[in-house]
């Protein structure tokens, strides 16, 4: 059974086997999480990244999917990099906000990893509106079966504590 806890911190602070990176499709860095993960976890992150674009992943990670790397200096050991999908009024894509959840226990689950960090995914630059971002992240990781004994929700403002606190009260208790 999955242990799910909400905290205010900054995820790259996280001493979590992976932290979830809300990474861009372009796997190379750029603003809020992404940024700060490869700002602080050095320059180990974006080689692994540069090869996964060279080998894997040459026209960029598909939103909803999920890919690992070194965590370089961050005091986790892996970075699970997802691309979340930006909020539109007129498409409902929270089938790939789902996905990224669901797709980061996965390769958690494959790589062993007993404590994953995950962000808010979509709810910054991309505009996902909190509240439903919340939801659907909490829903999902309560319902994907899974190894990881504990998944942090890591919260950057009080703002966004709270409501994932509200959503995270609202799952059915086990």
């Amino acid at each position: 059974m999955t242990r799910i806890t909400v905290q205010l911190g900054d995820i790259t602070e996280q001493q979590v086997d992976a932290v979830v990176n809300a990474a861009n499709s372009t796997l190379l860095g750029g603003g809020g999480v992404d940024g700060a993960i490869h700002r602080c976890g050095g320059p180990d992150i974006l080689a692994a990244c540069r090869e996964l674009r060279r080998t894997q992943f040459p026209q960029g990670l598909p939103t909803g999917l999920a890919v690992a790397t070194t965590a370089g200096w961050l005091p986790a050991r892996w970075v699970i990099h997802t691309v979340g999908p930006v909020w539109s009024r007129r498409e409902d894509r929270s089938h790939l906000l789902a996905s990224c959840y669901r797709e980061s226990l996965r390769v958690a689950d494959g790589l062993g990893a007993g404590t994953v960090a995950f962000p808010a995914i979509s709810a910054g630059v991309f505009a996902w509106p909190l509240d439903d971002a919340a939801r659907i992240a909490l829903g999902t990781v309560s319902n994907t079966p899974t190894r990881v004994r504990e998944v942090r929700f890591v919260l950057f403002t009080p703002e966004a504590l709270e409501v994932f606190a509200e959503a995270r009260a609202r799952l059915p208790q086990r």
